[in-house]
């Protein structure tokens, strides 16, 4: 059956929140912190602490560097320094602070473009739906900073949400939604915290600009909260889960909940983040035929392309949305070999898939025409080896699982942290899901 998370809010949402909330209710924080620690510059370490307020018991998750040091630009790819001063607390908006989450320690944080973080994401080992939540999220906050400030998404450079902690909350949290086999997600009304808050501009209004935009659309109640509840990491993260996976059934059944906790003590609440997972009824589960949709394929020839450049390209459009993409050697004029690069997509984000191609290559014209896919019903389910967890995908039609395939992402960092091969891990998984 598929399963759904569903987030109420007390005391605010962060990303360290989140992450906290989705560790109690039961993701594997040792397995996030070895997948995140196989491409990230910084080693980190994933804590979970017990935590308690007014009657409640939950975690708390903290994200810390071994041996912190600042990472150069020689370990972040086209890392472009913008000159602003650093020095922001874990889980604060940009320029803002406090936050409900806490005071954290600050560091000298660099402040890193939407492109460097992209490219980081597009070279990680994580699935293609992990992969594109957490780019999503990168996105979705560039864009209302962008706004803010009268600029362009690229040309937005982050502060502490560009910085090592940052990052981990939010790959973490993308990894743990899928680790609970989450599907969808839902959201209660943010609280949202009143009077003013200081950052590098000077006073502005609580909640910050980035984190009011982010919640436009979204329901908040307001609080006497002198204090930034929703943080723009723990809006970006709901709006873009909200906004992008299955929405929930009108009837599910409760599996379990938990909390996650911020550090900061509040003055007439609870900081705290409950998160409830859930299962469809016995009704929405029941037997469906295959779905069938409308889908756009765009092509174009590229005869006098760098190859180095396709490869990132076809990263780059699966995280914008495109639901596959392929090359295909042909032979074209003059003799000359050639390559045509295929992209299927849902006709919503083809428009700004043909501009990001004509963006990226060297091609003059880009022919579409639509298609029809039909495709299983499927799901997600976690399965332990001896080596660790594996996500394995499962294919059902008209109620029968008929296919399994353990996402490849995360046995090949399993086997490699347990010097095996990917295919051990992978005839494992499978051998797992039987029993």
């Amino acid at each position: 059956m598929k399963k759904y998370i569903r987030f109420d809010s007390v005391g605010g949402a962060s990303g360290d929140m989140i992450f906290s909330a989705l560790a109690a209710l039961g993701a594997d924080i040792p397995a996030i912190e070895k997948i995140i620690n196989a491409f990230f510059p910084e080693h980190l370490h994933f804590r979970s602490d017990l935590a308690s307020a007014a009657g409640l018991s939950g975690l708390r998750v903290t994200v810390h560097a071994e041996h912190h040091r600042h990472p150069d630009d020689s370990e972040w790819p086209d890392a472009q320094p913008d000159g602003h001063p650093h020095g922001h607390p874990r889980g604060h908006a940009p320029h803002v602070l406090p936050h409900a989450g806490g005071p954290q320690p600050t560091h000298a944080h660099a402040h890193r473009g939407l492109a460097e973080i992209e490219h980081l994401l597009s070279h990680a080992p994580l699935s293609d739906a992990s992969r594109a939540l957490a780019i999503d999220v990168f996105r979705k906050l560039a864009e209302a900073e962008a706004k803010i400030h009268g600029k362009t998404p690229d040309t937005v450079h982050f502060h502490e949400v560009g910085a090592w902690d940052s990052i981990a909350d939010i790959v973490g949290s993308c990894l743990a939604l899928e680790q609970l086999g989450a599907s969808g997600v839902s959201c209660g009304p943010l609280p949202s915290g009143t009077g003013t808050l200081h950052c590098a501009h000077g006073e502005m209004p609580n909640p910050a600009p980035a984190t009011l935009e982010l919640l436009s659309g979204m329901t908040v109640t307001q609080t006497a909260e002198p204090f930034e509840l929703v943080t723009p990491t723990g809006a970006a993260l709901l709006r873009v889960w909200t906004h992008t996976l299955a929405p929930l059934p009108e009837e599910t059944t409760v599996i379990r909940s938990a909390f996650g906790f911020g550090s900061r003590t509040l003055n007439g609440r609870p900081n705290v983040l409950r998160a409830t997972l859930l299962t469809e009824s016995a009704a929405a589960a029941a037997p469906i035929a295959p779905t069938a949709a409308d889908l756009l394929v765009l092509e174009t020839n590229l005869d006098d392309c760098n190859p180095e450049w396709l490869g990132a390209l076809a990263s780059d459009l699966l995280g914008r949305g495109a639901s596959d993409v392929w090359f295909t050697p042909v032979i074209m004029k003059k003799g000359r070999p050639g390559t045509v690069l295929s992209v299927l997509a849902d006709a919503a984000c083809a428009a700004s898939l043909r501009e990001r191609i004509f963006r990226a290559t060297t091609s003059f014209g880009i022919r579409f025409y639509p298609v029809q896919r039909e495709t299983l019903a499927r799901r997600f389910e976690n399965v332990r080896t001896a080596w660790g967890d594996v996500p394995v995908k499962i294919g059902t039609l008209h109620g029968e699982e008929i296919t399994a395939s353990p996402e490849h992402d995360a046995c090949a960092v399993l086997a490699k942290a347990n010097n095996v091969t990917p295919r051990q891990v992978y005839e494992a998984a499978k051998q797992a899901l039987k029993r």
